[in-house]
């Protein structure tokens, strides 16, 4: 880490969609468009070069948990780096067990904006992820974790019944509305981990903000998405293990099995069709579970294997990202969390993959 008293950072700054600037300055690790005066200048200087992107945005991601449940906090910190020099400076947790405020302190690690724990239906989640409760007890329980995070709470929507040997809808649609009116009321959004088709019209009917996965959509329920304005966080990275699930469960649920295929296989097709009808979209990987941390820019790439244009897939991890989640771009003033890179982005978001710098902060971490 570079502890630096002025940045100088020119070449080709991407302050929006829009609008390139062609030098920018961090000072105190504050952004300015001024040049400092001498005396500030005076302090040291450290000189970067290339195109510059805010710090990206994985809006799906879970530091402080792995396939078992929660982990230490060595573990956690090692997540939270992992992301940080793969340029993700923002995160949504959409999700965690463990404690990870004490990040919140760590000049040289990502901003959480945390979701709290994860609700799910009794028996219906991955063990130890979740608080697992029943329907009448979701609107308490709601208000319990919308206090705990950062503007936002995250229910288990669908998964596999097993009994039915399929995927199907966990709360009754009462439940779910005195739910999210909950959250609202704290102040908090509400959004949903849902892989299949059945959930998503109660969910959206009764006010949520946002849809995980959402490879359920539908030609029936993507007019409804857009209507209404709900977002939807495709995970295109981890829904391309949707196969090898399949297989592993196709023995004892072969209903699941093969409705886990399906959605694998239309996946680009349903996030097309959902950017196509103005749904917003942003990047999440679903990092933390069993998916390994650090893949924004691989997920980018599948956004632009969708179908997105590869401006709105960068914006989607960028400055429509933050401004989705109410956190500043590259603006005057703002924290210096930036990314630098050696070619254009906007020509190929692959390069989004090899960062030349991370700062965050206005320290050179990377």
């Amino acid at each position: 880490m570079t502890d630096s008293g002025v940045l100088h950072i020119k070449g080709r700054v991407l302050t929006g969609p829009e609008d390139v600037r062609d030098e920018l300055w961090a000072v105190d690790g504050r952004l300015t468009y001024s040049r400092p005066p001498a005396a500030t200048l005076r302090r040291g200087t450290t000189e970067l070069t290339g195109w510059v992107l805010p710090g990206l945005v994985d809006a799906h991601c879970h530091v402080g948990l792995d396939a078992h449940g929660p982990v230490d906090d060595s573990t956690s910190e090692k997540q939270a780096l992992t992301d940080r020099d793969a340029g993700a400076l923002l995160l949504r947790d959409a999700g965690s067990p463990s404690d990870t405020r004490w990040i919140d302190e760590r000049e040289d690690l990502p901003k959480i904006v945390r979701a709290g724990r994860h609700l799910a239906r009794t028996r219906r989640y991955i063990r130890n992820y979740a608080h697992e409760i029943e329907p009448g007890d979701l609107a308490a329980y709601v208000r319990r974790e919308a206090r705990r995070g950062d503007g936002w709470v995250k229910i288990v929507g669908d998964w596999i019944d097993r009994e039915e040997g399929d995927l199907s809808a966990c709360w009754p649609r009462w439940a779910l509305e005195e739910a999210i009116t909950a959250a609202h009321e704290e102040g908090a959004r509400m959004t949903a981990h849902c892989f299949a088709e059945d959930s998503l019209r109660d969910l959206v009917e009764a006010g949520i903000d946002c849809i995980e996965h959402a490879t359920g959509l539908t030609e029936e329920t993507i007019p409804l998405f857009a209507e209404r304005g709900v977002a939807i966080v495709p995970t295109l990275v981890n829904i391309a293990t949707f196969p090898a699930l399949a297989d592993g469960g196709e023995r004892k649920y072969p209903r699941w099995a093969g409705h886990m295929r399906r959605l694998h296989e239309r996946r680009y097709e349903t996030v097309r069709a959902a950017r196509d009808a103005g749904i917003p979209v942003y990047v999440g990987t679903d990092a933390g579970g069993s998916l390994a941390h650090g893949l924004v820019g691989q997920e980018v790439a599948e956004l632009v294997r969708a179908g997105l244009p590869p401006l709105e897939a960068l914006s989607a991890t960028t400055w429509g990202a933050r401004r989705w989640l109410g956190r500043p771009g590259l603006e005057e003033g703002a924290p210096a969390d930036l990314v630098v890179y050696e070619a254009d982005p906007r020509t190929d978001v692959r390069v989004l993959s090899a960062p030349s710098r991370v700062v965050l902060r206005g320290r050179v971490q990377a």
